[in-house]
């Protein structure tokens, strides 16, 4: 059994040095141009370039960030940042856009993609559909169990759990809180970490959304037993002492079983929030898994306890063993020759060997000048010296041909892949001109009003009543069932449920991830992409047409401008009416103040900071946060977008039954001055 890998963060080239001298086996860096956490210090070409030599002297990989969500108007932008990564040869790209994928292939076609957390992928089919679309490692959601995740590792791809850090409240590239807040959008990595901020459920508690931090350490053999390959710590934004002792914690975990007191004190002392949590990974969700960040943890990580975590690293670690021959000749120039298994390197003097007049040269001097390898990555595991008798060489000489040797050492061991770098045209894209545009709804219930058979597709949840949406299909409605976003745990039943549906008559599926969409599309469905797939630039909506999707619901983090100017043959729509999901949580904030799900009956409200009422809504699996005021755009207004459709997005109404009107929709009179455009207008960082 291959050892779990350990994955570190590094925001900057100390965290790099940080977490190669602590032991690391792999670090993942951000570009300055796309990264999922932009605040970070993230790398330039030459200083990725460097720390991709630095790491791959030591044996260490590199696997480089593009995982946010790209525009069309970035995209040579994007270009160039894979090709940065390319020619600094990273050993992998870590992704969360179809779109970025796409185009990645096309530049460096060997260079290998890892789908980030981003893309939200929580189930085994989640994970098979991105093994058989040719990536090579996924990076599961943190909120997947033991149980889920061995059920993911019977597929044979590469599996990277986050075993360290910080736990977001919502699944990972389902968060709009901070972009509906403030624009600062947390799939552009721009999160401004609204979650952190006071918020209570029914008027109690005061950080409903702030959760411990991770720790599933003391678990790494198992999640290596079952077959994780990558075990990944959280922190690309902390600094390098972080880095440091979270990767000695898993390195000692790893190979000792167990973990020192020292360093158990170190890992509690750099940062917490309130202790750590393994709820998620032990299926043990609760109340327990809440904390913040207090004044006892931020005066934990003194100067002292950061001193002693620097003074651990402060030294090179030699930890690449290499073979060498010393030759010295009488009349001959001096030779030394290393290798490290793999390369081979050679080097000589401009000078010959020659007879001694006083002192002769031995091998133990000769041994004691070579064995000055301090501040390289090498050390001897075999060093033969062959010496005539009675020589003489300047020990400067000695001294000369061990840095050169394993100075071609490094330039061998730096560059590792040698990408073949394609030059691919950025062509101008021919924005898409619908024929006209239809209406859709979505709906939480089964009881609609007559209006709803105007709407070219209701889809209704999943896991209605099948005498229902059987009913509804005979009164002449347009029924298709919408995959819960949240799937874990479930995706028995959804096939199930799917297979019942079709039965019926029921032909499309709406689905929010790629898990879903493997599903619906093994069971023969028409496949309809919703919101959640974070769908915003051209290449990403070309993916959806190959992966034979018939139309898409685009992300509501783009503008009207962006979405006029996408091209493409799929139909594309956006969501014209609803309280907009801001977050999709497994742990339910309502249980942060005990409150169960019998006496929530669905009806909890969080409230912020400043009097704003957001509403839960669960689905007996997933909790979604929906925006305080809804969202409506009217028909004078969608008729200058280029869409094929728009979406109704009823959740929380009570008057569904009620609506005389689809085509026209006008929302509640009462709400007229509670409504928002979203971002349509004001867009994202």
């Amino acid at each position: 059994m291959e050892k779990i890998e350990i994955l570190a963060p590094a925001g900057g080239f100390d965290s790099v040095i940080a977490a190669v001298r602590a032991g690391a086996d792999a670090v993942y860096a951000g570009e300055k141009l796309f990264s999922a956490r932009a605040s970070a210090q993230n790398f330039d070409e030459d200083e990725l370039t460097r720390a991709v030599a630095y790491c791959h002297i030591h044996g260490v990989k590199v696997y480089v960030t593009l995982n946010t969500i790209v525009f069309d108007d970035e995209w040579s932008r994007l270009k160039e940042a894979v090709c940065i990564a390319a020619r600094a040869d990273a050993d992998a790209l870590i992704v969360q856009n179809m779109g970025v994928a796409r185009l990645a292939r096309q530049i460096a076609p060997e260079l290998p993609l890892h789908a980030s957390t981003q893309m939200s992928v929580h189930t085994a089919s989640g994970v098979r559909a991105l093994y058989e679309l040719g990536f090579r490692r996924v990076v599961l959601a943190r909120e997947m169990s033991r149980e889920e995740i061995v059920k993911a590792a019977e597929i044979p791809v590469e599996l990277e759990v986050f075993v360290h850090g910080a736990l977001c409240m919502c699944v990972s590239g389902q968060c709009y809180f901070s972009a509906m807040l403030g624009s600062r959008s947390g799939n552009r990595g721009a999160c401004a970490q609204t979650c952190r901020l006071p918020f209570y459920v029914n008027n109690k508690g005061g950080h409903a959304l702030s959760l411990k931090d991770n720790s599933l350490i003391p678990v790494l053999r198992d999640m290596q037993q079952i077959g994780v390959a990558s075990a990944k710590i959280e922190g690309r934004m902390k600094r390098p002492e972080y880095v440091a002792a979270a990767v000695t914690a898993c390195r000692e975990m790893r190979d000792n079983g167990s973990i020192s007191e020292q360093t158990a004190a170190w890992l509690n002392g750099v940062f917490s929030r309130t202790g750590f949590t393994d709820g998620y990974y032990k299926n043990n969700l609760g109340k327990g898994m809440f904390g913040t960040r207090r004044k006892d943890d931020v005066l934990a990580a003194d100067p002292k306890l950061l001193g002693a975590i620097r003074q651990s690293y402060k030294d090179e670690v030699q930890n690449i063993p290499v073979s060498g021959k010393l030759t010295l000749r009488l009349g001959m120039p001096p030779v030394l020759e290393v290798s490290d298994g793999e390369h081979m390197a050679r080097a000589s003097a401009d000078l010959i060997c020659e007879t001694a007049q006083k002192t002769a040269l031995t091998e133990e001097k000769c041994r004691a000048q070579l064995n000055k390898t301090g501040g390289t990555a090498y050390y001897w595991s075999d060093l033969e010296i062959g010496l005539d008798d009675n020589i003489s060489l300047p020990i400067s000489a000695l001294n000369n041909l061990r840095r050169s040797a394993l100075e071609q050492l490094d330039s061998a061991r730096a560059v590792v892949h040698n990408y073949d770098i394609r030059d691919v045209a950025i062509d101008p894209v021919t924005p898409y001109k619908p024929d006209d545009q239809t209406v859709r709804a979505r709906v939480t219930g089964t009881k609609l009003s007559a209006a709803f058979r105007d709407c070219e597709l209701v889809f209704v949840p999943l896991f209605a009543d099948t005498r229902e949406i059987e009913r509804l299909l005979g009164e002449g409605f347009n029924i298709g069932v919408e995959i819960p976003r949240g799937m874990f745990g479930r995706e028995a039943q959804i096939e199930l449920q799917l297979t019942r549906v079709k039965e019926l008559g029921v032909s499309h599926a709406l689905c929010h991830n790629i898990g879903a969409l493997y599903q619906a599309k093994q069971l023969g469905f028409t496949l309809h992409g919703g919101f959640g797939l974070n769908l915003v630039n051209t290449y990403d909506l070309l993916w959806a047409e190959e992966y034979g999707l018939q139309d898409a619901e685009l992300s509501f983090e783009l503008t009207f401008a962006r979405i006029d100017r996408l091209g493409g043959n799929i139909g594309r729509g956006i969501i014209s009416y609803g309280y907009l999901p801001l977050m999709l949580c497994r742990n339910c904030p309502a249980i942060s103040e005990g409150i169960s799900c019998k006496s929530c009956k669905n009806k909890s409200v969080l409230t912020d900071r400043k009097g704003k009422r957001f509403l839960l809504r669960c689905d007996g699996n997933c909790t979604e946060i929906l925006n305080c005021v809804p969202l409506y755009i009217d028909k004078r207004e969608l008729s200058t977008i280029s869409t094929s459709f728009h979406t109704l997005r009823f959740s929380v109404e009570n008057y569904v039954e009620t609506v005389e009107n689809c085509i026209d929709f006008i929302p509640n009179q009462m709400l007229k001055d509670k409504i928002t455009r979203g971002l349509y207008l004001r867009g994202v960082e």
